[in-house]
């Protein structure tokens, strides 16, 4: 990938992203979701986990947070999706490398975003939640390379469920798919207070991974006494997502180039037609 497909993908990113945020529709979608977050943790703030000591809100919000960082699959498949649908993706394949801007661009404006909605709900719930440590250097290192490989090891595994699903009804099996894992993954409620098979399952997935990586970096060690094996794993955390990682740039040019080899005008037309019809 030349320096000129970095270039256009990046423009293209940074405008989407900047739309997204001057767009009505889609600043209130930034917005909602950690407000929704935030007053759930509210609630849970005062509640203790057993005996821990610990309450369910500290516990909770490093958890949201690296599942907002898992959403970028949903986010990323729902933008392919729709790009597909409107024929976007057929204008970025007549032009030379267009496919591969078209993916750096995605890459830069979902993760982008996914970042935003990190710190809107991230700074307001360090002030309403008691029991983090997010001040040392160590902790802050430590949240970096976690959400820097969880973007990694997600939005191309969302590309990849983008190519592979299209229309409404795939974008609802992918977010029912998306949702499952992340309630057996730990996130309200620590994932030691699941059956054992159940944690095996979630320990397959990025979001468990996600959530232990963000806890790791936002909790006092003691917290580390509630999860599995009473410690924060972080060379397995690199070593889950980075083979996430590994597998979805592999697999997701290989889909998106099969996926765009197969769409023309006529086949974009016949959606829109499709589509047309639901409406009537």
């Amino acid at each position: 990938m030349n320096a000129t497909v970095l270039r256009a993908g990046w423009t293209r990113g940074t405008i989407e992203l900047r739309q997204s945020f001057t767009n009505g529709a889609d600043l209130v979608s930034h917005l909602l979701w950690p407000v929704l977050m935030l007053v759930a943790l509210w609630f849970l703030r005062d509640r203790e986990f057993g005996d821990s000591g610990l309450a369910l809100g500290t516990l909770a919000l490093p958890s949201i947070l690296g599942m907002n960082i898992a959403m970028g699959m949903l986010s990323m498949s729902q933008h392919l999706t729709a790009d597909r649908e409107d024929g976007t993706l057929l204008r970025a394949r007549a032009v030379p490398d267009g496919m591969r801007g078209y993916l750096v661009g995605k890459v830069v404006s979902v993760g982008g975003g996914l970042l935003a909605d990190l710190a809107i709900l991230m700074i307001p719930g360090l002030l309403i939640i008691d029991g983090l440590r997010p001040g040392g250097a160590g902790s802050w290192l430590t949240l970096g390379w976690v959400l820097v490989l969880g973007l990694v090891a997600t939005l191309p595994a969302g590309a990849a469920l983008g190519s592979l699903f299209s229309g409404a009804r795939g974008q609802g099996l992918v977010q029912l798919l998306v949702l499952g894992v992340i309630s057996i993954s730990g996130v309200f409620y620590p994932i030691t207070s699941l059956p054992g098979w159940v944690q095996g399952v979630a320990q397959v997935f990025p979001v468990y991974w996600l959530g232990l990586g963000t806890r790791s970096a936002l909790l006092p060690d003691t917290a580390a006494a509630v999860e599995i094996d009473g410690s924060w794993r972080h060379l397995e955390t690199v070593g889950v997502l980075g083979l996430w990682a590994v597998a979805g740039l592999v697999v997701a040019p290989l889909v998106l180039r099969r996926m765009a080899r197969r769409e023309s005008g006529s086949s974009v037309a016949e959606r829109r037609e499709r589509a047309l019809q639901r409406v009537r």
